[in-house]
């Protein structure tokens, strides 16, 4: 082997390791993400649910849309 082979060789080994490297990297970058949309879809439908709870206790209590109590008879 020439030393060019063995330096063209020795580059090739050095470029598959950092691609190893990266390849892993991306595994888990998408990992991370995917855990990440599974905990936004959870975190959107507990608030979903939050916001139908309050808008059916505001009807209940005879509350307007936006919110706000009546005033009180003294007012």
């Amino acid at each position: 082997m020439t030393e060019t082979d063995a330096t063209t060789a020795t580059r090739l080994d050095a470029l598959e390791a950092e691609l190893a490297h990266h390849d892993a990297t991306i595994r888990d970058l998408s990992d991370v993400v995917t855990k990440q949309w599974e905990t936004i879809d959870r975190l959107t439908q507990t608030v979903d649910g939050l916001t139908q709870a309050l808008a059916s206790i505001a009807d209940e209590r005879g509350e307007d849309e936006a919110g706000e109590e009546p005033p009180p008879p003294h007012y």
